[in-house]
């Protein structure tokens, strides 16, 4: 029986979990990591950060 009470285990976890800046990301995925709308100024505002900071843009909002 799983924590949840029913008889069916959850799915399996990945065997390699990702996090951060390790895999590719782009402007619209650090705007939505960040807890903003994609508007056009959010998506200059992330471009900006990606170009100025690379993976660390993300590893702030992500684990």
């Amino acid at each position: 029986m799983t924590s949840n009470g029913s008889q069916k285990s959850a799915a399996p976890r990945p065997v390699e979990l990702y996090t951060g800046g390790e895999r590719p990301f782009d402007a619209e995925d650090l705007v939505k990591a960040s807890g903003r709308e994609p508007t056009p100024e959010s998506l200059k505002w992330a471009q900006r950060l990606i170009d100025e900071k690379g993976p660390a843009a993300i590893e702030r909002y992500l684990p």
